[in-house]
């Protein structure tokens, strides 16, 4: 295919239109604006092979099959929230929305047809129709290289899965739009990505607060008593969930309250308000018979229902119109934040069945199948658009999305529980613009317990979910002051977190990282052949599979927060692990002990500590931990930390922390800059506009600290 069919569309960014594609894609839906200027400030280099290596061919009824060239030691990251694995590189995706996925096939609560390449390139399907994509898991006659074909009854090294030189993406019978992300490095085509979606979500302060969901039938006053309790116990906490016994009905859904347990709304969100927690209800797509909406929504909905409910089609205007005016007047314009928008996934995976089927039809003419891959988007852009209406910004949790999701304020949960996934799914998160949390449910042991908190106090939403459980922080009196400490921790370092998510919107870079998206392939390479970490080379697992499972480590399980922070979480049972650290000198961020990088450093940690580094030279602002986060107007004591003895810089970004001023720019960014003196000392600084809201004063320092300080 020749260049000039890829046709430029913003810096860096290529587009070729395959066929005639039809109806909503992921990018239409949200139609968020690319940021041109932070995507022009990006190097301008272009994708690291020639457009013409690009393959295209007509498959029939099957559609279009695009083929990109792939290098034989190139990885290949994304596809989405993928529990099993981070390299994608030999696998098949088969991207379609589905719950708790199980198995490695690509299915999961938000694939996203978007790969990026460690040769610094990104590729994008722009579809609301499922796109599989053969990330080098096929061959073509001709294809084997040099030695890969092997008599398996005679030599080692026998390969289920040979080096493939292509990457075939199946497109949609009607085709598509397909995009081309330049880098030059993995980090900058993903940030690219970013960017053209129209830059990462920016929550509330609020949001990065901890949050509490109560268990499913409770009622105001206990709610309201649960809540109350933290502040006696001396936990902070900005968010309470209410989960589906709010609604007069659920499973389907009425989306209006029970007057038996919730008598007035209004005095109850008012009242919570006041004692300093937000309110975030819980609900999911599917209409009950008895809700105030199901007469209008019956004719704009689709022809299957899923529980008895209808499923509406909200990509019809009049459908949004219903929805957005009943939820304003019922829940927002009394206070309530956000939402918890659940089960707009499906279900084929787990014990039992349940969405509505592939053939369905709905009045906007989209099927089942391409309903169901944007149902998480339209309920996050639907919900977005009712908070900016009143200029308010929201968070909330989706248990469904897909490509363009970056500027959404949703974070994605599941009802699966394994801890190590839950960090997988955290890193992997990172490469596809999408946030997860590994909430925390309950636990099989006190220290099942505190290796999960400690990793959900560092993860972009710190949630308790006790709505089936009724687990408490306190829950394990044992462990209480080490659960309180990460909680207080976490809101020590809201200053820190909060600037890492302003540069996920205006720069593209996740505030949540994993390790390919900080070290270079090259990089990782030197630091693993500084030793061979025993148990960590190739092994080959019979048990799993007939074919043997050979694995080697991908630094799956630890991740990076903001540009200054590596965690290294640790799981049931453990005490020590190794760890993989970039080049420069780190730090234990609680601990103080002193690491060299560009190597696998070996680290254990009781009970009471998870591995946290920070770099030589960081600049880590933290305030006070209050009992939740500050609000619009108040004024908060800021304390820069500087570590090791290296000069440093840092920034900090501030705006009223609530509304969508910052858009409007009403916002500011700081420089801090420590420098060592000719007389052995520190000079520290800091710098940035005058006229921009400042929520922090008085302003301290505290230099050359090789741990952070004690409160």
């Amino acid at each position: 295919m020749s260049k000039q069919q890829w046709m430029p569309v913003a810096p860096g960014v290529w587009r070729l239109t395959v066929g005639s594609p039809q109806g909503l894609t992921p990018l239409s839906w949200i139609g968020a604006s690319p940021r041109t200027e932070a995507l022009e400030r990006l190097p301008q280099n272009p994708p690291p092979f020639d457009f013409s290596e690009i393959g295209l061919d007509e498959n029939g009824s099957r559609g279009f099959v695009l083929s990109f060239p792939l290098d034989a030691e190139e990885k290949l990251y994304g596809t989405g929230l993928q529990f099993m694995r981070m390299n994608q590189r030999g696998r098949t995706r088969y991207l379609r929305v589905n719950s708790d996925p199980k198995q490695d096939t690509g299915e999961s609560h938000a694939p996203v047809p978007f790969y990026a390449s460690d040769r610094g390139y990104g590729v994008l399907v722009d579809s609301a129709a499922i796109v599989t994509m053969h990330l080098g898991s096929t061959m073509k006659r001709g294809d084997a290289r040099d030695g890969q074909v092997r008599d398996r009854n005679e030599r080692k090294g026998w390969k289920a899965t040979l080096v493939s030189p292509r990457a075939e993406i199946v497109l949609p019978a009607d085709g598509a739009d397909v995009y081309v992300f330049a880098g030059p490095t993995l980090g900058e085509a993903v940030c690219r990505y970013n960017l053209f979606c129209g830059g990462g979500a920016l929550p509330p302060k609020w949001g990065l607060g901890f949050w509490h969901r109560v268990p499913t039938l409770y009622s105001d006053s206990e709610a309201l008593e649960e809540a109350l309790e933290f502040r006696k116990r001396d936990y902070p906490c900005d968010v309470v969930g209410l989960e589906p016994g709010w609604h007069s009905k659920s499973y389907p859904v009425t989306y209006e309250w029970d007057k038996t347990r919730f008598p007035d709304p209004a005095r109850f969100v008012r009242e919570m308000d006041e004692h300093g927690f937000r309110i975030n209800l819980w609900e999911h797509p599917y209409v009950s018979p008895d809700s105030e909406l199901y007469a209008e929504l019956e004719p704009l909905s689709g022809s299957h229902t899923v529980w008895g409910g209808l499923a509406p089609d909200y990509t019809v205007p009049e459908a949004a119109a219903l929805y957005k005016e009943q939820h304003d007047k019922r829940h927002v314009e009394i206070g309530v934040s956000g939402y918890k928008l659940d089960e707009c996934d499906g279900s084929e995976l787990t014990n039992n069945a349940w969405m509505f089927p592939a053939h369905a039809a709905f009045p906007s003419g989209h099927d089942g199948e391409r309903m169901r891959q944007l149902y998480g988007l339209l309920f996050q852009k639907m919900t977005d658009d009712l908070f900016r209406s009143h200029n308010r910004r929201t968070y909330g949790l989706i248990r469904a999305s897909n490509a363009a999701a970056s500027p959404m304020p949703y974070v994605l949960y599941s009802d699966l529980y394994d801890h190590r996934q839950f960090i997988r799914a955290l890193g992997n998160a990172s490469f596809s613009g999408l946030l997860w949390t590994p909430e925390v449910r309950k636990a099989k042991s006190a220290e099942d317990w505190v290796r999960r908190m400690q990793s959900v106090c560092f993860s972009p939403l710190a949630m308790l979910n006790a709505w089936g459980d009724g687990t408490k922080p306190w829950s394990y009196s044992e462990v209480e002051p080490i659960i309180r400490h990460y909680i207080k921790l976490r809101m020590r370092l809201l200053p820190y977190l909060y600037t890492a998510f302003a540069r996920y919107k205006e720069e593209g870079v996740p505030p949540f990282r994993a390790m390919p998206l900080v070290m270079s392939r090259e990089e990782i390479a030197r630091a693993e052949a500084g030793g061979t970490v025993a148990g960590e080379g190739d092994i080959l697992n019979t048990t799993d599979a007939a074919y043997g499972k050979r694995t080697s480590r991908e630094w799956d399980d630890q991740y990076m927060v903001g540009d200054e922070l590596l965690v290294a979480p640790l799981f049931e049972g453990e005490s020590e692990r190794n760890v993989l650290l970039p080049p420069g000198i780190w730090y234990g961020f609680e601990t103080g002990d002193r690491y060299e990088g560009g190597r696998i450093v070996r680290v254990s940690a009781d009970l009471a500590h998870i591995p946290v580094f920070v770099r030589d030279g960081a600049i880590i602002p933290t305030i006070p931990a209050a009992p939740r986060a500050p609000r619009k107007g108040e004024t908060t004591p800021l304390q820069f930390v500087h570590f090791g003895t290296a000069d440093g810089v840092g920034r900090l970004y501030d705006d009223d922390g609530e509304t969508l001023d910052c858009e409007r720019g009403a916002k500011g960014w700081w420089t801090a800059a420590v420098s060592r003196t000719p007389n052995g000392g520190y000079d520290a600084r800091l710098s940035g506009p005058d006229d921009a809201a400042f929520a922090y004063g008085p302003v301290s320092w505290k230099l050359a600290q090789t741990s952070l300080p004690a409160e």
